[in-house]
């Protein structure tokens, strides 16, 4: 799967509505929802905002709502294959159950990015500094193939240095990377 699909799957899709949902907007349906003093998680008031018409099951038509009202692509089709993906018992929707665990599903493929991208620049910081620096920058690229100037590696580094230290700490190689 290549990086635009990657970014564009409904679990990534998913997962990135979780953590918009899980702190701002699933509070305002549940503070008025009846079920909010059950609510002892964010996924239960996550779940509760997507379950649009208070039936305790999520469609496909739901889920992809949700997604779109918070700037995220999810077709019908992608939709209903992750409801299909985590329905259990084979009614077309999800219980909150089938929806905890496309969620923690959604989260895993995250948790695997994330840790598949720290060890990435665990190799381009050789020198034990938390950071890359021209210097790593330019020796990993020559053991990949891609001779490059410190001059050219200090410019690529300035191109995504947030703080203007002049190297790049994980977040700034995160934004680089996305």
């Amino acid at each position: 799967m290549d990086k635009a699909q990657q970014q564009h799957s409904p679990k990534s899709t998913l997962a990135k509505l979780y953590r918009k949902l899980s702190s701002r907007k699933a509070e305002r349906r549940t503070l008025s929802s009846p079920t909010s003093s059950s609510c002892s998680s964010e996924l239960e008031k996550v779940f509760y905002y997507f379950d649009e018409n208070g039936d305790g099951k999520i469609s496909p038509a739901e889920l992809q709502t949700c997604v779109m009202t918070v700037g995220g692509e999810l077709s019908e089709e992608e939709a209903q294959a992750a409801v299909e993906a985590s329905d259990m018992d084979g009614d077309g929707m999800l219980g909150f159950e089938e929806f905890q665990k496309l969620m923690e599903a959604s989260n895993g493929d995250e948790e695997n990015k994330s840790k598949e991208l720290r060890d990435a620049f665990g190799m381009y910081e050789m020198e034990g500094s938390g950071c890359i620096t021209p210097a790593s920058l330019k020796r990993m690229l020559g053991r990949l193939g891609e001779s490059r100037s410190t001059e050219d590696c200090k410019s690529m580094i300035r191109m995504f240095d947030l703080n203007g230290d002049g190297v790049l700490n994980f977040d700034e190689f995160r934004i680089m990377m996305a």
